[in-house]
């Protein structure tokens, strides 16, 4: 188990940070683009915080270390997830799937969004973490790489299988055993979350763009390019279209794509890198195609005929948002029940259809298609077993990697 060190962050790993806080996922996320009045503005005075805070380390963790387990006399769960990531009902108060559990069970859910970014999260709970002590929380979502850091840390409870029937029968074989939680024994993804290229038809004007090769490669396509800030998707579908396997790529591999993509750079072919903000590219026709999130496209092609999307013959990337129990957490079994709960096809069908991710449930097609046909026959929303089969995960980094890398990233996005 790793022994949490309280290292500050590394010149390149701040700037990741500040590449999310302004354009990725901590920006204008789909969450957020829903319901824009909704979220809240974070600042980068977080990330200076972040890097200085010094707290001691905490020595060697107990992996799956509880409390005293509450569940049976407090019938509540306390629930931390990201902003616009749950279904909400006409009034914008409640939330439909989470009013079904309590009515089902008697356990009411105290459900906050207080999760902005991965980072910053982590800054906030980890001096509690670290120090052996109760978060408040009875269930996070973090996404993968970050949920990788915390299991390794033994800062998460090992789930009990008892308590998960549905999710263990349910959860799709696309994100069944991930490298960095094989069997998933500590985590259950809430979304997954698809990287695609993403076109316009009238811009393309009849230019055929099936690859990342086409993105990098073809002259009519010069300065009419988008590549992501986010190094996880940018560098792991460039690895696909070289022929490289993201979840067993060596650094030399790593080398290589960022000099296949700084070719691109340095000629132009590439106008820039962008988070979430490529969407008024794509639509506008300032990008004829782009490397993109599939919860994005979804809603695009919703708003304009012009927009489409392609899987490469190579591959796509997917990673996910993943609920995971604390260390400390007062009512470890209700929030197993409630990540159980969401593995029932009928309440995952009405998350899905409400906010457009991988749904990592099997079996809920057909209760989509009672809520939105269109939903569930859409491969960026349900994917068939052809296009998980072209499905590919970045491998775990070590921190000595993240660091390596980020700051390659950093100098080739310019950031």
């Amino acid at each position: 188990m790793e022994q949490y060190e309280p290292d500050r962050l590394s010149p390149a790993q701040v700037a990741a940070i500040r590449r999310s806080f302004r354009n990725g996922r901590a920006a204008l996320t789909r969450r957020s683009l829903l319901r824009a009045s909704a979220g809240g503005a974070l600042t980068l005075g977080g990330v200076g915080a972040l890097s200085a805070c010094g707290i001691p380390a905490a020595g060697k963790t107990e992996g799956g270390t509880s409390a005293e387990d509450h569940s049976a006399e407090e019938k509540t769960v306390n629930f931390s997830n990201w902003t616009e990531y749950m279904d909400v009902d006409d009034s914008g108060r409640s939330h439909p799937t989470l009013d079904g559990f309590t009515k089902r069970t008697g356990i009411k859910v105290k459900y906050t969004e207080d999760i902005n970014d991965n980072n910053e999260f982590f800054g906030k709970i980890k001096p509690q973490l670290a120090a052996g002590q109760e978060t408040g929380r009875d269930l996070i979502v973090l996404t993968d790489w970050l949920a990788a850091r915390l299991i390794r840390l033994g800062w998460v409870q090992k789930l009990d299988a008892s308590n998960l029937p549905h999710a263990y029968a349910n959860l799709t074989q696309q994100f069944r055993s991930p490298d960095w939680d094989p069997g998933r024994a500590y985590s259950y993804p809430w979304q997954g979350i698809s990287t695609v290229i993403a076109y316009n038809k009238k811009a393309l004007d009849g230019v055929e763009v099936k690859s990342v090769s086409d993105l990098l490669d073809n002259p009519k396509l010069k300065g009419r390019v988008g590549f992501l800030t986010e190094m996880r998707d940018s560098i792991g579908m460039t690895l696909l279209d070289m022929g490289k396997d993201p979840e067993k790529f060596t650094d030399d591999d790593y080398d290589a794509a960022v000099a296949r993509i700084q070719k691109g750079v340095d000629s132009g072919q590439i106008r820039r890198f962008t988070g979430n903000d490529y969407t008024s590219d794509l639509t506008s026709g300032d990008f004829a195609a782009c490397i993109a999130w599939a919860g994005d496209v979804v809603q695009l092609k919703a708003d304009s005929p012009d927009v489409d999307f392609v899987i490469p013959d190579s591959g796509y990337m997917t990673s996910s948002d993943s609920m995971l129990i604390p260390n400390k957490a007062r009512h470890k079994t209700n929030a197993e029940r409630l990540i159980d709960y969401y593995y029932e096809p009928e309440p995952a069908a009405e998350l899905a259809a409400y906010i457009n991710y991988v749904c990592p449930v099997d079996g809920v097609k057909d209760d989509l298609a009672r809520i939105d046909p269109d939903a569930a026959e859409n491969p960026l929303i349900i994917p068939d077993k052809a296009m998980q089969a072209k499905s590919h995960s970045f491998r775990s980094l070590s921190s000595k990697e993240e660091t390596a890398y980020e700051a390659k990233f950093a100098k080739l996005t310019g950031a």
